[in-house]
């Protein structure tokens, strides 16, 4: 895949803030090899090696993708909840960006079984059913589906586990991780400064206090998913034609 996807610019990423790591305090020594330098004890995200990372990212879920493969975005601080909403449900793909639910994935017959209510549930409010029931019952069965579709509307039309996990956090979503490496899942992770870099598969070095380069990383992932999802869209309807 040229680099014509990805379009991944130096001034861009510097406007965004991406080279800007934590306190030099607070820093992981395993992050070493991505920082540059340190100024006023900021420590400098080195950002050839984050484009060099974020290109390897985009082409590993463009091919992914053309293969049809399904991603799952993590991302639950209040921050970044909007935008990975709004990010995710442009490619149409899976996403938490709410409380991780312990369990979620490595539970995933309970997370079945919950989706399933969740869908049923929504199913009877659009058909009216719910409208209909005495007002306590009414008011039990509303509280439950707004509860479903505050953790799990991201995922309600998930029906097996994804084959690729991209966290924007890896700190704060710590949980995630655990549960993909006990699962084997691949993931893609956002670290700052103070992140452990072994435990994702990729790892993009950023900052991830700062929404903007929180989300020109994020777009650039969901452009190459796009980007996929349509060469294989193109490849079905040639098949079928």
């Amino acid at each position: 895949m040229t680099k014509r996807y990805w379009n991944i610019s130096l001034k861009e990423m510097l406007d965004a803030g991406i080279l800007f790591g934590h306190g030099t305090n607070k820093w992981n020594p395993k992050m070493a090899p991505y920082i540059i330098t340190k100024i006023n004890n900021i420590h400098i995200i080195n950002l050839t090696i984050t484009a060099r990372s974020l290109s390897e990212s985009c082409y590993l879920v463009f091919d992914a993708a053309r293969k049809g493969k399904e991603f799952l975005i993590v991302g639950t601080k209040n921050k970044t909840s909007f935008l990975i909403a709004s990010e995710a449900k442009k490619i149409r793909c899976h996403y938490v960006n709410k409380k991780w639910l312990c369990g979620m994935l490595t539970n995933w017959f309970t997370t079945e079984n919950l989706l399933r209510i969740l869908r049923d549930l929504r199913a009877k409010q659009k058909r009216g059913k719910i409208k209909r029931l005495p007002k306590r019952d009414a008011s039990i069965v509303n509280r439950k589906l707004n509860t479903l579709q505050k953790y799990m509307g991201g995922i309600k039309y998930m029906t097996k586990l994804p084959d690729i996990v991209i966290i924007v956090d890896q700190k704060h979503e710590f949980k995630v991780i655990r549960e993909c490496i006990i699962l084997g899942i691949p993931t893609i992770c956002l670290i700052d400064t103070n992140c452990d870099p072994d435990y994702a598969n990729l790892s993009i070095p950023s900052n991830d206090d700062s929404i903007a380069s929180f989300h020109f990383i994020l777009t650039k992932l969901v452009y190459s998913i796009f980007v996929g999802l349509t060469v294989l869209e193109k490849t079905n309807t040639f098949f079928k034609d």
